[in-house]
């Protein structure tokens, strides 16, 4: 009798598994040029605020426009379930910690208003920002005609999961191409981790894809259903199947590496590993501008039958000018963090985001292991 085959298990790597080595030549972190784009969206800043209740409103769209990013807002959130959508912030900010999913869940319950959708566009834009909206895919086909009418400048399709084929019993469910014969906007598509997937998101014809399953702070999609992977091999996998589409094509769609970024060392981690740009939720809650008021909850945290998120406690820092920009007097790299990103390109002798691609990676390790003991509080 033959030997079964034993699958042989891949090794993958997450941000504190890694470190980016030094390159041959250095560069002014002045001389740094942080700029992404997306079909004509043009972003001074590389960072896209997560499509979180606890994050994004209006107001802090516009905050985040005029820092040069562009924030994301959930048109399946409270924004476009109430009229007065910071009595519903309250409820779940101010619920005991025992009764927080069954909180989320009710006040969730309320049905989507588009008329509420078209008001949260135009409050949005009222003062110039750009527009970006996030659905799920079973809901893009009714909201995104609608939102792109309403003036959104970008749709975000995002799921826990997506793909460009889906098995399911409707007579016909989100076709990529067909959207993007309906609407003239960019198209970003997530989230996905792997290679194969990403390669056949990037062949429909979309714009840009997000990356991260199970890696955020608020997201306990791997402890409810056991699927992730981690950030660093996501993007890796991710950025080579953008590569291979352009080899193939011509045409470049941007990864966004989503999820999991904790200070600014994180975020140079996800650009040396390919991403083009990084999507910020938990560390853009700490803004004193943010609706939650140093609290956050995920996009999954009210499903009415298996919920995947919690909300967290993680405080207020500071504004979103600190956390990006500084200037700051925290050592621990939560602030400042585009300009953490500008030194670390000058050490690695990178003066674009796609030169960055070019830094040496290196499987690092523990931090405890290199003296850091100290900084830790383990001595």
């Amino acid at each position: 009798m033959g030997t079964a085959h034993v699958p042989e298990l891949r090794r993958a790597y997450g941000f504190d598994d890694v470190a980016i080595a030094p390159g041959e030549f250095t560069v002014n972190p002045d001389q740094t040029s942080i700029d992404f784009s997306v079909d004509g969206i043009d972003l001074t800043a590389p960072v896209l605020a997560s499509a979180v209740d606890a994050v994004v409103s209006p107001s802090f769209a516009k905050e985040m426009d005029r820092l040069g990013g562009v924030a994301v807002m959930n048109l399946e959130g409270i924004q476009t379930r109430y009229e007065d959508p910071e009595e519903a912030m309250n409820e779940i900010i101010e619920a005991p910690r025992d009764e927080v999913i069954e909180t989320l869940q009710r006040v969730y319950a309320s049905p989507v208003r588009e008329d509420l959708m078209g008001a949260r566009i135009e409050e949005m834009k009222s003062g110039g920002a750009r527009c970006a909206v996030s659905v799920t895919p079973a809901s893009t086909k009714r909201l995104a005609p609608a939102a792109v009418k309403a003036g959104a400048d970008v749709l975000v399709v995002q799921s826990t999961v997506t793909t460009a084929r889906h098995v399911s019993k409707s007579a016909r469910g989100l076709v990529f191409p067909e959207l993007l014969e309906t609407i003239d906007v960019p198209v970003i598509v997530g989230n996905c981790v792997g290679y194969d997937a990403a390669l056949e998101l990037m062949e429909t014809g979309i714009h840009a894809v997000l990356v991260g399953v199970g890696p955020g702070a608020i997201c306990t999609t791997r402890e409810v259903t056991g699927v992730g992977v981690p950030q660093v091999t996501s993007t890796l996998d991710c950025a080579a199947a953008r590569d291979e589409h352009y080899r193939r094509s011509g045409r470049y769609v941007p990864i966004i590496t989503d999820g999991g970024i904790r200070t600014g060392g994180d975020l140079c981690k996800a650009f040396a590993s390919g991403a083009d740009a990084v999507m910020l939720g938990t560390p853009f809650a700490q803004a004193s501008e943010a609706p939650g008021r140093g609290y956050n909850w995920g996009m999954a945290s009210h499903h009415s039958a298996l919920p995947r998120g919690t909300r967290l406690d993680v405080g207020v820092s500071g504004t979103l000018e600190q956390i990006l920009f500084g200037p700051t007097s925290k050592t621990d790299g939560t602030q400042n963090m585009l300009g953490a990103l500008r030194v670390c390109m000058g050490m690695v002798g990178a003066t674009t985001i796609r030169e960055m691609h070019a830094a040496e990676v290196i499987v690092a390790p523990a931090m405890r292991t290199e003296g850091k003991h100290y900084q830790l509080g383990l001595n």
